[in-house]
């Protein structure tokens, strides 16, 4: 049964090609493409919370991609299940909520989000490096190594996650430091073409308001990432020992935060007591799902598309009980010293790498009057060919954001550590 949700404005590719033919729909297509590249698969050796490979039953990017996306088709199916305005023939696609929610962290460096601070510092000169900005390069440009070519998304999964909608120099050039939430100055055509040729109005100025402008596909993406990221994480973060019941007690007494019977710290600690944490986790995933229904909207772009006709309501009660539970893990695990001494390590790490690769391939050419081939040769002789600084060292940062936790700690053991370089460490 087609569904009427969609039109030939959401399933347009932006080469112009259509999907006539084969017996996927286009946002089955946008998905498989996604499953079956190198940059999701390499998901599975980048940091989620603890470093990746630490121990097997950790969170990494993959795992926690693929639960998200688990929660974003069960959000699908629960608003279509409840009814009006949707139904059989008109409803939010799970299978394109699923390509979102896959892709969501492609564009994530090694060492999580402390690897993102360090590429976006290091790249301040070059434009700035942000996760969701890299997602995007890769979907439209990179995905395919082979090729150097994107994957030729359709207008509604690109548009799904378009998380920020600001440019880097539109944030700058508003005293707005752009430290994170922005898109590269180079993608603009790819947001002229997301948004179909519309301009932003005057009350979505660059920023927040902007980046708030989301599909309701993004919108569902948005909070399956949130439900994933307050509560499967912080069921990692028990396993490890960062969370223990002192320390949430601690914590909630200096915050003024209740800890009794029947709110979320009580039976928080309630199942750490009975060490039933993830039926609480499972309990609660539900709860956060059941929790959401859609509003009608009106936009510049709900005359254009269903998927700006409505916007993801959220019951405030587990909102506020996201955001106590992402709290929490932030204060007490994220600012711990023993992981802050692993995010020292992964900065210190990409500072060296990045330094040595920017005097090889985009300032110097040389080091120590010699052409050293430092990066596999496909990646050089393409850097060699770039007409600029800047594209250079774009280039330099797709590979630096591109590699996995154990691929860049192996790769500096090569470059820096004396005692590291037997034929068997320099296979891989």
């Amino acid at each position: 049964m087609p569904n009427r949700f969609y039109g030939a404005f959401d399933t347009e590719r932006f080469s112009g090609k259509t999907d006539a033919g084969d017996f996927r729909t286009p946002f089955q297509i946008d998905r498989d493409r996604v499953l079956h590249t190198p940059a999701f698969r390499r998901l599975q050796n980048k940091t989620q919370v603890f470093w990746s490979g630490e121990y097997d039953f950790y969170r990494t990017r993959l795992t926690h991609s693929l639960e998200v996306a688990q929660i974003g088709r069960s959000i699908c199916h629960w608003l279509k299940f409840s009814g009006d305005p949707l139904g059989e023939d008109f409803h939010i696609d799970p299978d394109l909520v699923e390509a979102a929610c896959l892709s969501h962290d492609l564009g994530h460096p090694p060492f999580g989000h402390a690897g993102e601070r360090t590429l976006n510092h290091l790249m301040a000169p070059y434009g700035g490096f942000e996760g969701n900005a890299q997602t995007l390069r890769l979907l439209t440009e990179r995905i395919f190594s082979a090729k150097r070519a994107g994957m030729d998304p359709s207008r509604a999964f690109l548009d799904a996650v378009l998380k920020y909608k600001s440019l880097w120099s539109e944030l700058k050039s508003e005293g707005k430091l752009p430290a994170h939430h922005f898109l590269y100055d180079f993608q603009q055509a790819w947001l002229d073409w997301a948004m179909g040729g519309h301009d932003f109005p005057a009350e979505l100025p660059p920023g927040k308001e902007r980046d708030s402008f989301k599909s309701i596909e993004c919108q569902v993406m948005d909070w399956a990432d949130d439900t994933a990221y307050s509560l499967n994480d912080l069921a990692d973060s028990v396993r490890a020992g960062f969370l223990r019941i002192e320390r949430i007690e601690a914590w909630a007494e200096k915050q003024g935060e209740p800890l009794g019977e029947g709110t979320p710290l009580g039976e928080l600690i309630g199942s750490i007591r009975k060490r039933k944490v993830d039926p609480f986790v499972g309990s609660r995933i539900g709860k956060y799902i059941r929790a959401t229904t859609l509003v009608r909207d009106v936009n510049f772009l709900s005359g254009a598309s269903n998927r700006y006709r409505f916007r993801l309501a959220i019951d405030p009660a587990f909102q506020a009980e996201s955001k106590v539970f992402k709290k929490l893990a932030f204060e007490v695990v994220f600012l711990s010293p023993q992981l802050k001494q692993l995010e020292h390590k992964g900065n210190h790490l990409l500072h060296r790498l990045w330094e040595v690769l920017e005097k090889r391939y985009v300032t110097g050419g040389s080091i120590d009057g010699q052409d050293f081939q430092l990066l596999p040769e496909d990646a050089a002789a393409e850097i060699g060919q770039a007409d600029s600084e800047e594209k250079k060292a774009r280039l330099v940062c797709d590979f630096l954001a591109g590699m996995s936790d154990g691929y860049a700690a192996r790769m500096y053991q090569r470059l820096f550590t004396p005692d590291f370089g037997s034929i068997g460490d320099l296979i891989g």
